[in-house]
């Protein structure tokens, strides 16, 4: 409601970014009556852990220079006609690491749970481990295939005692005609 209470005071100028900014979901801020600047609203909006998992998308390089001073909230920003999501600041990859880490979760806390699983009998014991069951398997596909038909001399067609292969005659050319044709060459 900041925001759009700025947009309205800026005037004719910025009229198009008040209807966009309208077209959107508003989020109620703790400043109903007393509005404050839209960068201030957006700021106290994502607090320090940004419990609502809130983007802020600004060209305020002040606000933006702000927003990763503070870990887990992403930056959006546009280039030309390309909205571009900024890369993620060194306090929020401080922050990922801390919690790969597992930081955040005392020690005593990590065996008060340990002690809980234990009594409930949800803890995986050391000892135990499950192994794979072998499934029946199908049977073999090479032996599921159709036997062949085997031609057997009833079962043959009468069109194929029609088909003979024809024997292919040679032409033997007789001596005498291959005398007679070396001669005349000579002659």
């Amino acid at each position: 409601r900041c925001v759009l209470k700025e947009l309205e005071s800026l005037g004719k100028a910025l009229y198009g970014a008040k209807l966009i900014a309208q077209s959107f979901q508003v989020r109620n801020c703790s400043h109903h009556k007393d509005p404050v600047s839209g960068s201030a609203c957006l700021l106290s909006m994502i607090e320090e852990d940004n419990p609502h998992h809130f983007f802020i998308a600004t060209q305020d390089q002040d606000l933006a220079n702000k927003v990763k001073k503070r870990a887990g909230v992403p930056l959006l920003f546009i280039i030309q006609n390309t909205m571009v999501l900024d890369k993620p600041s060194p306090k929020s990859l401080a922050f990922v690491q801390k919690l790969q880490t597992n930081e955040l979760v005392p020690e005593h806390q990590k065996q008060s749970i340990l002690q809980l699983k234990e009594k409930e009998g949800l803890a995986k014991q050391e000892g135990e481990k499950r192994r794979k069951r072998k499934r029946a398997g199908g049977p073999n596909p090479l032996s599921c295939l159709k036997k062949k038909k085997k031609k057997t001399q009833e079962g043959q067609e009468p069109s194929a005692e029609k088909k003979k292969r024809r024997k292919r005659k040679r032409n033997r050319v007789k001596v005498e005609a291959v005398q007679s044709v070396q001669k005349g060459e000579e002659e």
